[in-house]
């Protein structure tokens, strides 16, 4: 956990070009029950260029951010206020952005169904996670500290490789508001 924190301040203090000339060939899942980490292999994604990358991120980040979701609606009836305004501002914000990727993916002929299926396969049974764990609203916190920092790699390889400018805005503004969040998740399990 320690370690995820350092990432994500080292990561957002720096500026966006340092951030997209990292490696990003591979991520590590978090499971929420255990918090094991697990290696994401990434290679497919970073393997390709132009609009084949876009499409492919974008097919990609869909599910992601879906399962995000999903996590996000399994803790709604939380009674602790904090777990449930971050559950809800993630679906209002993530749904925005599905859509926004939706639209997108029309110019590049519709989602990869290869790409979006690898990554919904990689996401797992995140949902089940949470619900069966004995702190759902701890585990949910925890889960969602290795899943933003996924989704900031993914972002971040984005920063490095598109060159479609609604792209790159969609990346900036995932890796901005998701390290904030895992900012507030840590100061949450610390307190």
């Amino acid at each position: 956990m320690r370690r995820t924190l350092l990432t994500v301040l080292a990561l957002a203090a720096l500026p966006a070009p340092a951030l997209a000339q990292m490696d990003h060939s591979t991520m590590n899942m978090t499971t929420p029950a255990t918090g094991m980490s697990q290696p994401m292999d990434m290679s497919a994604l970073s393997a390709l260029t132009g609009k084949a990358f876009d499409r492919a991120f974008l097919s990609m980040m869909i599910p992601h951010h879906q399962a995000a979701v999903s996590m996000s609606q399994a803790v709604l009836g939380t009674k602790d206020p904090k777990v449930k305004a971050w559950a809800t501002t993630i679906i209002k914000d993530q749904n925005r952005e599905i859509a926004q990727m939706n639209t997108l993916l029309k110019s590049y002929g519709g989602v990869d169904s290869k790409m979006a299926g690898m990554m919904k396969s990689m996401t797992g049974d995140m949902v089940g996670s949470v619900k069966n764990a004995s702190n759902k609203d701890r585990a949910y916190v925890q889960g969602m500290i290795g899943h933003h920092a996924d989704a900031i790699d993914m972002a971040n390889l984005a920063l490095r490789k598109s060159t479609n400018l609604s792209v790159l805005k969609l990346a900036r503004d995932i890796t901005r508001a998701q390290a904030g969040e895992i900012y507030d998740f840590q100061a949450y399990l610390r307190r």
